[in-house]
């Protein structure tokens, strides 16, 4: 099956009416609540004080409310099959969304608090469901994986992870929203193509109620995603990918991983690049990947536009690197080794990207990470 086909054959999808209503759902919810934030902002407002603020006003930081009321009102327009499916996710990523929207609030959950929630969401959705990683198509991971603890506790760090992989690059209007959308479609087009309609339409339901908060979030930053946004989306694209595997033996695990190699790379390189300045590696700093690009090139490009918009060009601009990893994702989706070729040489070119940008001329990816990383 082309890549047309399936591009095609998700937007036929029977859960498209749905998606449509989950997406008009989240985007009014979004308004009303930049509308009425001189009734909530006391507790709801991310104000521009911080390492990692971007932000020139103080802004609503419950995105994720929307995206989440918006999916449920997408369930219930939904076919059954595509309801079965998705109504398990919705559940089990209530702690994750839970402890993300009490931070958004109180701004006292810790992080450390946040993942052990997030990987919970992993552990109740195995419950529930049934699924855990079996395999990552890594010869000895995949034994051990055969014995049940081990593949559910590993599911469970693996979503997680990703999770806080997006809560990470959250950071610029449209960044990581954007970068959620395109992976979800990645995994809509993925699960079409081997004969998943199903999961198909869970994607795809996923990722247009995400875009209903973009388009309220980029350009202008109206509503942030916040933390309950970013941890439920990031448990929700893991948790798709889980599915995606166990569903479908044919598709490699690297593939699947592909899709998101951006937020993956960054919060692997973020542990790492703190651990060599002897930093907590939730210690926040402005050295990420979209904050460099924006100081290095979006300032020089865009001289006279304001920060805000030197921020959502920023947001674009890094979110649209993830169309060719899900592009990748879907040519190789049934070939392990090059699926797992593409995912490293788009890791490493994140990072000499990264190099580039903080040493000013070219060097090898490899030279960098055994040196001193700034």
């Amino acid at each position: 099956m082309s890549l047309i086909q399936a591009i095609t054959g998700v937007f036929a999808s029977t859960a498209w009416p749905a998606a449509v209503c989950g997406c008009a759902a989240t985007f009014v919810i979004c308004v009303l609540l930049v509308w009425t934030k001189g009734w909530h902002g006391e507790l709801t407002m991310d104000h521009t004080e911080g390492v990692q603020k971007f932000h020139t006003a103080p802004t609503p930081r419950i995105g994720g409310i929307p995206i989440f009321l918006g999916i449920i009102v997408a369930w219930s327009q939904a076919p059954q099959g595509t309801q079965t499916l998705l109504a398990p996710m919705l559940f089990a990523g209530l702690p994750a969304f839970i402890f993300g929207v009490l931070e958004d609030v109180t701004k006292r959950v810790g992080v450390m608090q946040r993942l052990l929630a997030t990987m919970a969401s992993g552990l109740l959705a195995w419950w529930i469901t049934g699924y855990s990683l079996g395999r990552v198509d890594l010869w000895g991971a995949d034994w051990l994986l055969g014995y049940t603890v081990v593949s559910v506790l590993f599911t469970a760090f693996a979503v997680g992870g990703v999770a806080n992989s997006i809560n990470i690059i959250d950071g610029f209007n449209g960044l990581a929203s954007g970068t959620a959308v395109l992976a979800f479609l990645g995994y809509a087009m993925m699960s079409w193509q081997v004969g998943d309609p199903l999961l198909a339409s869970v994607a795809l339901v996923l990722a247009a109620c995400v875009w209903g908060f973009f388009w309220v979030n980029w350009p202008l930053g109206k509503i942030f995603l916040g933390d309950g946004g970013s941890y439920f989306i990031g448990f929700s694209l893991a948790w798709t990918a889980v599915m995606l595997i166990e569903r479908n033996p044919s598709v490699s695990a690297f593939a699947a991983l592909l899709v998101c190699v951006h937020p993956v790379t960054e919060v692997l390189f973020s542990i790492y690049r703190r651990k060599i300045k002897k930093l907590h590696p939730g210690h926040p700093d402005r050295l990420h990947f979209h904050s460099l690009v924006k100081r290095r090139y979006v300032r020089r490009w865009a001289p006279g536009f304001s920060t805000n918009a030197r921020n959502s060009i920023t947001g674009l601009l890094v979110g649209a690197m993830t169309v060719l990893a899900s592009l990748m994702a879907n040519l190789l989706y049934e070939q392990t080794g090059l699926s797992a070729a593409a995912f490293f040489a788009l890791a490493l070119g994140y990072v000499a990207i990264y190099a580039r940008m903080v040493r000013y001329r070219w060097c090898s990816p490899f030279g960098f990470l055994w040196g001193k990383p700034r």
